[in-house]
């Protein structure tokens, strides 16, 4: 690190965001930069809940977010490249645990950060005011803004399944299910939220009940693009072994044991809070599956299937189609993964693995982007980074194994 990092001469300008609130365990799980021109944005993906301290310095232009009891790993993650007015970024540890990120600027721009609701992502724009402090009728020509609206982050619901007083199924170690996919679906939301161009909305964020509908009306709530529910797999038989995928079928189950798999998990739409007596979860839109939208999370679905071939055993080599509930009532894409037999002991052991649930959530991720590298929708910022890529080439980053 150069010793600009932290220079005594540098001339301060006042701190334009409060103090930060510490946490003695806050763990770095992304960091990505991307811009153009005059505008860039970086995203800084956490662990644990924390509040960032955001300033900027002078001579030269700086802007600075420290990040207390934070740590970054070499080995895991690079340093993005330079992008927009932002020629470096840089990282060093500082006294007392917090760690410091640097942005070099090749000239003066404002920073604007307004904390995340979950403490888990630090967003930081730079060059133009957010889009909510925009003036409704500017005097002067409008310049750059860093978040157009045509130019809007891909929105990805992900839904770790079960929770509370439902606990899935339970591993013959006593691991509940309900607790592995939330790690999981925890690891896959900050890796997507350090992601160029993507945005993650988790239906549940802790150990309580989410009915199946209310999961889905979240998702519509944030207008996700995707929507991909994470369960593990449980059977009689030790041996059976594998991941798989599942997307909606309106014509019956593609197989006796997808349809007893979705029976399954369609029974937590029974748990909690008694249903109407329509039963407005079964009969909310049968109509809503659309055959676009289940061709298309058949494609997306297939993306996700191949990478998690990579991480271990998939136990169905295609994409199986079944009625499960909370896919029904989705009208966006979606998706559920089954990712391991957590009644088969060694995939329960790996499954409690802090190791073994980041790779699922990378490969995931992985399987997510590449869907979307080749489907980018119309004026998004995915859109965007694939057209400066160039047609047909490699996804905007690539999956480090």
């Amino acid at each position: 690190m150069g010793s600009g990092l932290q220079s005594r001469h540098a001339r301060a300008r006042p701190a334009a965001f409060g103090p930060a609130l510490a946490h003695p365990a806050t763990a770095l799980e992304g960091l990505s930069l991307s811009g153009a021109g005059d505008s860039a944005r970086l995203t800084i993906a956490l662990g644990v809940p924390a509040r960032a301290s955001v300033f900027t310095l002078a001579a030269p232009e700086r802007v600075v977010i420290d990040l207390p009891g934070a740590a970054f790993d070499r080995h895991r993650l690079k340093l993005p490249a330079a992008a927009g007015p932002v020629r470096a970024v840089r990282v060093a540890p500082r006294d007392g645990g917090s760690l410091r990120v640097v942005l070099d600027l090749d000239r003066r721009v404002s920073p604007h950060y307004t904390p995340d609701p979950s403490g888990r992502r630090v967003v930081v724009e730079l060059g133009g005011p957010p889009e909510a402090a925009a003036p409704a009728a500017p005097a002067a020509p409008a310049v750059a803004r860093s978040l157009p609206t045509t130019n809007r982050d891909l929105v990805i619901a992900v839904d770790p399944g079960h929770g509370g007083d439902d606990p899935g199924a339970t591993g013959h170690g006593g691991t509940h299910e309900k607790d592995v996919v939330l790690a999981v679906g925890r690891a896959l939301a900050a890796k997507i939220n350090a992601e160029p161009g993507m945005r993650a909305v988790l239906t549940r964020d802790g150990d309580y009940f989410v009915e199946l509908k209310d999961r889905v009306d979240r998702a519509h709530r944030a207008k996700a693009d995707l929507f991909v529910s994470i369960h593990a797999d449980a059977i009689g038989d030790r041996s059976v072994a594998g991941a798989s995928v599942y997307v909606l079928s309106q014509r019956g189950a593609s197989s006796e044991t997808a349809k007893l798999l979705a029976d399954r998990e369609n029974a937590a739409a029974l748990i909690g809070a008694p249903l109407p007596a329509d039963d407005d979860v079964r009969s909310i839109v049968i109509d809503l599956a659309k055959n676009q939208a289940i061709s298309d999370s058949m494609e997306a679905a297939s993306k996700v299937l191949e990478q998690l071939d990579d991480v271990g055993e998939v136990r169905k080599a295609r994409v199986q189609q079944a009625g499960f509930v909370v896919l029904k009532a989705a009208a966006m894409p979606s998706m559920l993964i089954e990712s391991a037999y957590i009644t088969n002991p060694g995939e329960e052991k790996k499954l409690k693995d802090p190791r073994h649930q980041a790779r699922l959530a990378d490969a995931i991720l992985s399987g997510i982007r590449n869907y979307f590298h080749e489907n980018p929708p119309p004026g998004t910022r995915m859109a965007a980074l694939v057209a400066a890529s160039g047609a047909g080439g490699a996804p905007p980053r690539a999956l480090e194994r």
